[in-house]
């Protein structure tokens, strides 16, 4: 169950995967944050005057807005009350990112950081049939969001009627993408206190095998220098009894040979001349790093082992 003021959400993270995580108040989708069914009154001019800068800009590129005139005009008035009550309090209207059919035009309406894109345009132009042809419909992109995102002009209500509620969907998207926003932040702040956390531990767990490997390396030489010590030890004594049984330069030559062979020995023993040092350690690369990260990559929180 989720705690009380807690809610359980879900990103995307590293491609195909979710990381759910507890996010603080009740979910944007839930009935006490929707918006009211009535979205307050947008005054819609009477005519074409003191257009929005991007309106203007609308209203004389020929290439958009394609349809009968009289259709153009109430569409180019739709989106000026749009724009100009979005203006008043206080969004941004700016030109629409998206690409649109030539039967289409629009604009975008930014709310603290968010863009929502508006557009108008014929709903059945290929009809004969007058009233059909005269219906406009007001689109707001909505990718996947199975919000509401198309109004029609209808009996019950006209489009002039819907923009209140249009504008009230664009706030409704704003608080809930802000919400996500926060929640993503946090989330992507929760996964960097633990990839850091897990970076000091593989960097310990790395310098731990980088020193147990010189250590290893230490010990297989001061066995080796033990082996050859004996030898060398079993050498003098055979030495010791030959002498005088066998000729000169045979024992010389064996001399010189033990003479070598402990000089050997002492420079591969690490305890053959004074004590082994604290070996020096540097840095681990990322190959080091990455097999004591559990899955998580040396190069940030945000990406996958091997990428």
């Amino acid at each position: 169950m989720e705690p009380t003021g807690k809610r359980i959400e879900k990103v995307p993270y590293g491609g195909p995967g979710l990381e759910l995580f507890l996010a603080e108040g009740p979910h944007p989708n839930a009935r006490s944050q929707r918006p009211k069914a009535v979205g307050g009154s947008v005054p819609v001019p009477a005519r074409l005057g003191r257009l929005h800068p991007v309106m203007a800009a609308l209203k004389d590129a020929e290439s958009r807005l394609v349809m009968p005139s009289a259709l153009r005009h109430r569409s180019l008035l739709l989106l000026q009350g749009q724009a100009a009550e979005a203006v008043r309090r206080g969004y941004e209207v700016q030109k629409a990112r998206s690409s649109f059919f030539p039967r289409e035009g629009g604009v975008d309406v930014a709310v603290d950081g968010f863009a929502y894109t508006v557009t108008v345009r014929q709903e059945f132009p290929e009809s004969t049939d007058l009233e059909r042809s005269a219906r406009l419909v007001v689109e707001l992109a909505h990718g996947l969001t199975g919000r509401p995102g198309r109004w029609r002009d209808r009996k019950s209500r006209t489009l002039e009627e819907a923009l209140g509620v249009i504008l009230r969907e664009i706030e409704a998207r704003a608080v809930e993408d802000a919400r996500r926003r926060q929640d993503e932040q946090q989330a992507r702040a929760e996964r960097e206190v633990r990839w850091q956390a897990a970076m000091g531990v593989a960097k310990e767990q790395a310098v731990r095998e980088r020193l147990a490997q010189v250590l290893r390396e230490e010990a297989g030489r001061w066995q080796e220098a033990a082996a050859l010590s004996a030898y060398c030890m079993a050498l003098e004594r055979r030495i010791g009894e030959l002498d005088g049984a066998v000729d000169e330069p045979a024992l010389d030559s064996a001399r010189d040979w033990l003479e070598w062979a402990r000089g050997y020995v002492t420079s591969v023993d690490p305890l053959g001349s004074g004590l082994p040092e604290m070996p020096h350690t540097r840095e681990p690369t990322p190959e080091e790093l990455e097999p004591y990260l559990r899955g998580l990559s040396p190069h940030g929180p945000e990406r996958h082992a091997g990428r």
